[in-house]
Order: C-alpha cells, then sequence, then structure tokens
C-alpha cells in the first residue's frame, strides 16, 4: 500500500487496538466477523468500489456500510468497518487487504491476551515446514479446483485438536481465501503480523544441530542489538546446512561464519 491508503490502515490499526484493549471484547469473534466482511468485499467488487469512490462523502459511505452491516454483525466490527469506508483509498483492493490484516491482527490478539501467542507462531512457523517438505499436501491445500470446503476439513484433520484456535483459524482462511497469493507468502506475512504484536522481528535459524537453550538465548540477544529490536528465533535442524548454522531475517542472510561472531558479541553481552 502506499499514499492514501497506508494512511487509513495505520488509523485503522490504531482503532482496532483500541477496540481490543477493551475488556468488553472478544477478539477472536471480531477477527471471524472482520473475516466475514473480508469476504464480502472481496466478491462484491462493485460494493468496494462504492466503499472506496473519492467522490462520495466519507460519512454517506460510512452509513451505507451500518445499512449493509448493522444486522449481520456486532457494533465493534461495524464500527471498523465505518471508519474504513470513511478513509480515502489509493485503490478499492486496498480495503480489502486492510480488513484482512485487521481480522488476522484481532486473532493473534486474542492470542496474546490469553498468554498463547508464542505457541501461534511456532504453530505457524511449523506448518510451514510441514508443507515445504511434502509436495502432495502443498498440492492439496493449494488446488484452485478443489472447493473451499474440503480443504478447510483437510485442516481440522491436520490442526483441529493439535493447535492453538487462532492457528487454525488463520492458516484456514489463507488456504480456503488466499486471493491470488502464494501459501508462503501468506504463511510468512502472518508470522510478521505475530511478530509485530510484540515491537519484534523474526529470524528463521537452521542449524546443523539442536541449539541449546543458551545457545539461542546469545544469538537473540545478538540479533537483537544488530537489528536495533527484540527478536523471536523460528528454530529449524538441517543436518546439511553449510557452516553450521543459517539465519535469515527478512530478505537478509546470515552464513555460519558471520552467526558465530554474533554468537561470540551475545556471550560478551552475557559476561
Amino acid at each position: 500500500m502506499n499514499g492514501a491508503s497506508r494512511e487509513a490502515l495505520a488509523a485503522a490499526r490504531t482503532r482496532l487496538d483500541a477496540l481490543t484493549d477493551s475488556t468488553s471484547v472478544d477478539a477472536g469473534s471480531l477477527a471471524e466477523e472482520l473475516a466475514a466482511v473480508t469476504a464480502l468485499l472481496h466478491r462484491e467488487v462493485s460494493l468496494r468500489r462504492v466503499l472506496t469512490d473519492p467522490a462520495q462523502s466519507g460519512e454517506a459511505k460510512a452509513e451505507l456500510a451500518q445499512r449493509l452491516l448493522g444486522t449481520q454483525v456486532s457494533g465493534p466490527a461495524v464500527d471498523l468497518v465505518a471508519g474504513l469506508v470513511r478513509s480515502r483509498w489509493s485503490q478499492p483492493r486496498d480495503l480489502v487487504d486492510a480488513l484482512e490484516e485487521l481480522a488476522n491482527t484481532a486473532d493473534l490478539t486474542a492470542a496474546q491476551k490469553s498468554g498463547r501467542l508464542d505457541d501461534v507462531e511456532d504453530e505457524l512457523f511449523r506448518f510451514g515446514r510441514i508443507v515445504s517438505s511434502s509436495t502432495e499436501l502443498r498440492a492439496a491445500l493449494t488446488n484452485r479446483a478443489a472447493p473451499g470446503s474440503a480443504k478447510g476439513e483437510l485442516l481440522r484433520g491436520l490442526l483441529g485438536g493439535r493447535s492453538e484456535r487462532a492457528t487454525e483459524r488463520l492458516i484456514t482462511r489463507l488456504v480456503t481465501a488466499p486471493r491470488g497469493r502464494s501459501l508462503e507468502s501468506g504463511l510468512e506475512s502472518l508470522s510478521r503480523l505475530a511478530a509485530d504484536r510484540r515491537d519484534r522481528m523474526v529470524a528463521v535459524v537452521t542449524s546443523a544441530v539442536p541449539l541449546s537453550d543458551l545457545q539461542k538465548q546469545r544469538l537473540g540477544a545478538a540479533l537483537g542489538k544488530l537489528y536495533g529490536r527484540p527478536m523471536h528465533l523460528n528454530l529449524d535442524v538441517d543436518p546439511e546446512v553449510i557452516g553450521g548454522i543459517r539465519v535469515q531475517v527478512g530478505d537478509e542472510v546470515i552464513n555460519g561464519s558471520v552467526a558465530d561472531r554474533l554468537e561470540d558479541a551475545g556471550r560478551r553481552l552475557a559476561s
């Protein structure tokens, strides 16, 4: 997003945070409602064009959203959508992207409130690794000819009772309504959103052998110092990794020799 859309999304994030800070608002239920509105506006192209039409006043668009949704979703969800359509958007699709992000953020906020956000982050990462290691599973989940209900049933078999409810909802929405994204990029976006809940970055650490708790602490501290933000480590083991360790933060890859220096820095920090 750029320009007006970026500003509108920033304002919407602030409103969502204010809403979910209230103990009277169920963030998980709000997430499901926002996801339903996302699906509606993704499907109804003409409606989203009306709701983002710069020739119409923001108040008129908000009133239309309230009439359409007032009996379908809760008051907090209606208020969020009304605030969104009052804003200006660079293009209609940006409104739908913003709604989807708010729905995902609400689910992550619910997990954070219950103290389960770390578990959700780890489960998203593990699911991505499972998919990347199974061509059959990836093909089943990304098959455009397969109905969403079939994919949802497959995911319930894989995740139901074995993962956090927020994880299951996030992955199910991504798989059944990808909206043009690849499964991998969608999972990466969810991981970034989860990290943003604590204003921290994500490092994917692949090592030849499992790291000890002390090594993880030192590496996390050194990476945090290097990037200037707290770091969440997603850990994977691959005996063939070159140099014994590989660290990826966003698009940047740190090889084993540099990782050794980071660990040395971590030891100095701990001493």
